[in-house]
């Protein structure tokens, strides 16, 4: 009986060491968010090397730490790669073997940007350019593995797609903008300006007669509102000074409510140890534009020029056109005219 128990206990223990063999020698699948899994047959391994466990675990693989490791990583001899090096095993950086791996087709990939809608990437359409050169784009320089999202600037500079589409392999990536992001609207932006009405931007007007590429990113980089011009910055030709020049466009020291719909300028108080000095736009809008005064006679910011009467009868500030009677009356007289005294 007690022979019988001891046998008993010995096949149950056999029995499960098997079981545990079993659970620990299946397929391993690397699961991948854009294309098939990768399989790894434990079983085709063992055969290899006569089932000596000890050639992966832990001297190449540590059962403790899970680590995931890119391409870029095996190719130098890590994870997989400290077989598959063209030595013991076909190596990973070989291009043709990438399908001994990589089973079925890649799918394409969807990129989801804030504001621009979706930009697809097909795999079918690149690897049949490049003649299924899976490697001229997954490498340690292109695309690693874990390299973040870039951005469109960074593409300009030889990053990731930028790195093919530079106008000479491919198209620009600074080219039509829609040729990969598909039915792409741009949306109108307003510039939200203390004091003046909003100036709003339309893509849809300017992209009737010019390309994106003709601002991005040589003006404007692809995030709206990065940076602020002034008004005086652009009549110096920055910003949307660059077109709006008065020669390829209406200058943007011309009419300010092209582009500020509804503009009021309100009216301007100076406090003066004569009393107050009150300018009206309202009244001064009758007779001239916006740039018989901005930027020539006064920059675009109330308060940013002081001058005092001595300099106005010299012909600076309002003394430009209060000019002793000729274009108006002179600041010499009638002081209660702008003074409440």
């Amino acid at each position: 009986m007690v022979k019988r128990i001891f046998l008993l206990a010995v096949s149950v223990c056999m029995l499960s060491v098997v079981c545990a063999g079993a659970v620990e020698t299946k397929d391993i699948y690397f699961k991948f968010k854009n294309a098939g899994p990768v399989v790894f047959s434990h079983e085709l391994h063992l055969k290899k090397y006569n089932n000596n466990c000890k050639m992966c675990h832990d001297a190449i693989f540590n059962l403790r730490n899970k680590k995931h490791y890119t391409m870029a990583e095996m190719e130098k001899t890590k994870s997989c790669g400290a077989c598959h090096s063209g030595m013991k095993a076909f190596s990973v950086s070989s291009a043709k073997d990438c399908s001994r791996c990589h089973k079925g087709k890649p799918q394409d990939v969807t990129y989801t940007v804030k504001g621009l809608g979706t930009a697809l990437f097909s795999h079918a359409t690149h690897i049949a350019k490049t003649g299924g050169d899976c490697k001229g784009c997954h490498n340690s320089s292109v695309i690693s593995g874990k390299g973040k999202a870039v951005t469109m600037a960074e593409m300009e500079k030889g990053r990731t797609c930028g790195s093919c589409h530079n106008g000479k392999r491919a198209f620009a990536v600074s080219g039509t903008c829609d040729r990969c992001h598909k039915g792409l609207k741009p949306k109108e932006i307003s510039f939200n300006l203390k004091g003046v009405a909003p100036a709003t931007f339309s893509h849809a007007f300017h992209t009737q007669a010019y390309s994106c590429k003709e601002c991005h990113t040589k003006l404007f980089p692809y995030k709206s509102v990065v940076g602020k011009a002034t008004m005086s910055d652009m009549v110096n030709g920055k910003s949307c000074g660059t077109c709006h020049n008065g020669k390829d466009a209406f200058a943007s020291s011309g009419d300010c409510d092209k582009c500020h719909k509804g503009l009021k300028p309100g009216k301007i108080t100076f406090k003066t140890s004569a009393g107050e000095a009150m300018f009206s736009h309202e009244f001064h809008l009758q007779t001239y534009k916006c740039a018989d005064c901005h930027t020539k006679v006064f920059p675009y910011k109330a308060g940013a020029l002081k001058a005092t009467m001595t300099e106005m009868e010299a012909g600076k500030s309002c003394g430009a056109c209060h000019n002793k009677g000729k274009d108006a009356f002179s600041v010499q007289d009638e002081c209660g005219k702008c003074h409440k005294m």
